[in-house]
C-alpha cells in the first residue's frame, strides 16, 4: 500500500534522526518548535561525501509530530463517493451560473476555516453531483436529522469545526455499517489498529467503529490531532483520508508550500479528489434549500432517542417481543452490534438505544424481560456464539494440507492480504511455516442438536379465546394477560414462525392451561 512506504519511511527517518538522547526532540505543536529551526525555508543536512540534502522544516516537523502520535491513516482505498474523473460531467446548469457559484463559495469560505476557494474542478464536482446525485443528497439530508444533532454534539467537545459533520458522508454516506475492500469501517471509516488505538473495539459480538457514539469521538480525537500538527484543516482532511506521510511528502514536492491548493497535484490520486468533495458536498448541504433538495420527513430524530444499560445479554428479537420495536428500528440505532445481540460482559458497558417513548416502558419492565430472556434462553437448543476479543493479530502454524485459499477462508481474511501481512511473493508453503494473521471470523460454540429425539409438537383443541392484535401490542405483552400463557405456547398454536407476523388485526387462538 501507498501509506506504507511512507510511514516506513517516516519510521527510518525517525531512527537515524534520534540516535542519540541529546538529538532527541519532543514536539508538541509547530508553533512551540519554530524556534528549533533556522529562519530559512529549508534545512541542510551535512554527509561525510560533502554532499548537502535540503529539507524542508515545515514537513519535517510534521513527521517528528507525526511519529510522537503513532496514528496511522483509517482509509486506504477510494471511496465510492468521491467521483472519478471519467464520472465528472464537463456541464452548465441553468441554476448555478458559474458567477452565482463563486458568490456562495465566497460566502461560504467568509463563515468556515477551510479555503473554499473557486476552481473550475470543484465546479464541475459540485454541478455533476446536482445533475446525477440529487435524490441521493435528499436521502442523505434525510439520516442527517438523526446523525448531525450527535456529530455536533463532539465536535463542539473538542473543537473541531461543525462543518466536519459533512465528511461522513464522504467516508461512509451515513451508513454506520459500512466497510471498505480493505475493511475500514463505520460512519468515519476506521480500520482495525487505528480504530484500537482510539479505544474501538472489536469482539464477535460488538464492533465499536460502527457504533455512532463512540465512534465519532474517536474520529473528532483524530482530527483534533491531526490539526495539532499540521496546523490546517485542509491538510488535516487530506491527511485523514491518505496519512500524514503522504501530506508530507507532498509539502517537500511542492517546495515547502502547506496551502493545500498548491499540494494537491503531489497527493495521491484518490486524496487530490476526497477534499474538493468535502467541499462540494458541504456547499450542497448549505444550500440545499436554493436547489429545491429536500429530506424526507420519516426518520427518526437524535433527541427521540435514549440509552439505557443492559443487566442481561438481549437479543433484539426478545426486544422486538416484549418491546414491539421493530428489529430495523433496533439495528438503525444500535448498528455495532454485530449479530443483533447486546451482550453482558463483567466490566463492559453495553448500551441499548431506542426510541424515547420505549425507554420508560423498558425500566418499567426490566426484571419480567430479562426473567422472559432467561426463559428463552433455557429453551435454546443451539447456544449463543462464545463472546470472543478479536486480538489485534495471530500467529498461525501452516499443517500438511494447507493452502493459502482454505487458510484465508478460516480466519475470514483474504489471500492478498495473508500474502501482504507476511512480505509474500507466491503462494506457495511450507509445513511448519508460521504466518502472521489479522482474523476477522471467529468460532463460534455450538452444541448439536440431538439426533432422532425431535419432539412432536401437539396443538390444543377445544374451547380458546380469540385475542385481535392492537398497535403496540407485543407477543410477550400478549401473554402477559393470560395466566399460565408464554410467547412460545401463541407462536405454537398459531403457527407463528416470523415476529414479523404480528400485525394490528391479526386473530390469535389462545388456549386456557
Amino acid at each position: 500500500m501507498k501509506i506504507l512506504f511512507g510511514i516506513t519511511f517516516l519510521l527510518f527517518f525517525s531512527i537515524s534522526f534520534s540516535q542519540t538522547e541529546s538529538d532527541t526532540i519532543k514536539l508538541k505543536t509547530i508553533e512551540d518548535t519554530k524556534e528549533l529551526f533556522s529562519n530559512s525555508d529549508t534545512l541542510f543536512f551535512q554527509k561525510s561525501d560533502s554532499l548537502n540534502f535540503k529539507e524542508h522544516k515545515e514537513a519535517t516537523l510534521i513527521d517528528s509530530l507525526w511519529l510522537h502520535e503513532l496514528i496511522k491513516s483509517p482509509l486506504y482505498d477510494t471511496i465510492q463517493y468521491v467521483l472519478r474523473d471519467d464520472e465528472i460531467l464537463v456541464t452548465e446548469l441553468e441554476e448555478l451560473p458559474t458567477e452565482l457559484l463563486k458568490e456562495r463559495l465566497q460566502v461560504l469560505n467568509s463563515k468556515t476555516p477551510f479555503h473554499i476557494d473557486y476552481n473550475p474542478q470543484l465546479e464541475q464536482i459540485i454541478k455533476t453531483y446536482l445533475k446525477r446525485r440529487k435524490s441521493a443528497f435528499s436521502n442523505l439530508l434525510e439520516k442527517a436529522r438523526f446523525y448531525f444533532p450527535l456529530f455536533e454534539e463532539q465536535l463542539d467537545k473538542y473543537d473541531v469545526p461543525l462543518e466536519i459533520k459533512y465528511l461522513a458522508i464522504v467516508e461512509s454516506a451515513l451508513k454506520p455499517r459500512a466497510r471498505s475492500r480493505v475493511g475500514a469501517t463505520g460512519l468515519w471509516q476506521f480500520m482495525y489498529q487505528t480504530g484500537k488505538q482510539f479505544d474501538l473495539n472489536v469482539s464477535s459480538y460488538v464492533d465499536e467503529r460502527s457504533d455512532p457514539y463512540k465512534a465519532t469521538e474517536a474520529a473528532c480525537k483524530y482530527l483534533a490531532s491531526l490539526y495539532k500538527i499540521f496546523g490546517d484543516w485542509d491538510l488535516a482532511l487530506a491527511a485523514y483520508n491518505s496519512g500524514p506521510g503522504n501530506v508530507s511528502k507532498a509539502i517537500r514536492r511542492s517546495g515547502g508550500s502547506t496551502n493545500y491548493w498548491n499540494i494537491k497535484h503531489n497527493l495521491p490520486r484518490e486524496t487530490a479528489g476526497y477534499v474538493p468533495a468535502f467541499y462540494a458536498t458541504l456547499y450542497i448541504f448549505e444550500y440545499a434549500t436554493e436547489h429545491n433538495i429536500k429530506a424526507k420527513e420519516n426518520t427518526l430524530a437524535y433527541f427521540e432517542t435514549d440509552t439505557v444499560q443492559v443487566k442481561r445479554q438481549l437479543t433484539f428479537e426478545q426486544i422486538y417481543e416484549t418491546l414491539n420495536v421493530d428489529i430495523e428500528v433496533l439495528q438503525f440505532l444500535n448498528p455495532q452490534y454485530k449479530l443483533d445481540i447486546v451482550p453482558y460482559i463483567k466490566g463492559r458497558n453495553y448500551t441499548l438505544t431506542l426510541p424515547v417513548k420505549d425507554i420508560g416502558k423498558f425500566l418499567s419492565n426490566e426484571k419480567e424481560i430479562y426473567a422472559f430472556a432467561d426463559i428463552e434462553e433455557a429453551k435454546r437448543e443451539k447456544p449463543l456464539p462464545e463472546y470472543i476479543e478479536e486480538n489485534a493479530r495471530t500467529v498461525y502454524k501452516v499443517k500438511s494440507g494447507d493452502y493459502l485459499g482454505r487458510i484465508a477462508n478460516k480466519f475470514g481474511v483474504s489471500v492478498s492480504n495473508i500474502k501482504r501481512w507476511n512480505n509474500m511473493r507466491s503462494t506457495r508453503l511450507k509445513i511448519g511455516q508460521r504466518l502472521t494473521i489479522y482474523p476477522r471470523k471467529f468460532n463460534a460454540v455450538t452444541s448439536s442438536k440431538p439426533k432422532n429425539n425431535t419432539v412432536k409438537k401437539v396443538t390444543p383443541t377445544g374451547p380458546h379465546d380469540t385475542y385481535v392484535v392492537k398497535s403496540g401490542d407485543s407477543l410477550w405483552l400478549i401473554a402477559q394477560k393470560y395466566a399460565n400463557v408464554s410467547v412460545q405456547n401463541i407462536k405454537d398454536w398459531n403457527n407463528i414462525w416470523s415476529i414479523k407476523s404480528l400485525k394490528p388485526g391479526t386473530k390469535l387462538k389462545i388456549y386456557k392451561l
